[in-house]
């Protein structure tokens, strides 16, 4: 071989190597996110997703954070702490009045048979009067006990409402602190399960179709549209999931929650997963922005067109956004 031709070789080889190593490193940056939410599998397409492998797959890079609940993470929305987060109705609401840019992207999920008071040697809501009840004042657990207060005609003075977060209703009620608590699965099965005299008094089945909304920072999903169709499409793909494979799913879901795989998929038969925008979806908002202005919690009405961003689902699943604006 000739110098000249050497030399040649010697350059392809190395220009070659240097176009492989550049669409690797290229392969290997996945955008960075950081989501959060609670601890139950109401918030399940978030487990699967990252445990999956589906974010990865899709090019991110995602950071899964968890809290006391879901409605609790959703203040880290406010000046792109996190940039998306699962929560029920009221969080996302109050927050979205705090900063325009804590927007609902979709509905993921309904919980069917998730909520229920649970007492403690009470026979029935008859009971519960003059009782202290545990609320997670802000999130959920508040919007299911309006609704039973309004729907079953009782008087909020007969009770005496205590703010608890979900993970330490069971322990608070063990404790004698309160009397009975306001809640979502699984801390009903397992108050059921370890307390003493613990039973079901009021189930949501008749009172309230409770749901769960995907809320996202709005500024950053418009500078990162190519990494927010990307979540979004992830959050579809795990919702896929729970459908075509429900024992994987919950593996997945109690591989992240620490629970055993039977009670989690048992847990998933009592919940409806869809990542949709339609017109069900935002009823259930305006009916909850009603509760928390008739509590004189609301700092000012709710701007539907700012609040509700229909982009990214519209562009991967149209047949899934189908809603007219609450007036």
């Amino acid at each position: 071989m000739s110098k000249r031709l050497g030399r040649a070789v010697a350059t392809l080889v190395t220009v070659l190597a240097l176009g492989l190593a550049g669409a690797s490193a290229q392969a290997q940056q996945k955008t960075k996110m950081i989501i959060a939410t609670g601890v139950d599998p109401a918030f399940a397409v978030f487990y699967i997703a990252k445990a999956g492998g589906i974010f990865e797959k899709n090019g991110l890079d995602v950071q899964l954070n968890t809290g006391p609940s879901g409605s609790a993470m959703v203040a880290f929305l406010v000046k792109n702490q996190t940039q998306a987060v699962l929560g029920a109705e009221q969080a996302g609401m109050q927050n979205f009045n705090l900063d325009p840019n804590v927007v609902v992207a979709a509905e993921t999920t309904a919980l069917v048979k998730w909520w229920a008071v649970v007492g403690r040697n009470i026979a029935n809501m008859e009971g519960l009067k003059g009782k202290k009840v545990g609320v997670a004042l802000g999130s959920g657990s508040e919007v299911f006990w309006l609704a039973i207060i309004e729907k079953l005609k009782l008087n909020p003075r007969d009770y005496t409402v205590i703010n608890v977060e979900p993970p330490e209703m069971v322990a608070a009620l063990e404790r004698g602190n309160i009397d009975a608590f306001v809640s979502w699965e699984p801390w009903l099965t397992r108050a059921v399960q370890s307390v003493s005299g613990a039973s079901i008094l009021q189930n949501n089945e008749g009172i309230l179709l409770p749901r769960v909304y995907l809320y996202m920072n709005k500024e950053w999903a418009e500078k990162n549209k190519a990494a927010a169709s990307a979540f979004v499409r992830s959050l579809i793909q795990a919702n896929d999931l729970t459908y075509s494979d429900r024992k994987e799913s919950a593996r997945l879901v109690a591989s992240v929650l620490k629970l055993d795989q039977a009670f989690s998929e048992s847990l998933m038969e009592k919940l409806s997963y869809d990542i949709r925008l339609v017109q069900g979806s935002l009823d259930h908002l305006k009916m909850v922005e009603g509760q928390i202005k008739g509590a004189g919690k609301l700092a000012k009405p709710i701007d539907w067109n700012a609040f509700v961003y229909p982009d990214l689902l519209k562009e991967l699943a149209p047949s899934k956004v189908d809603y007219r604006l609450p007036n």
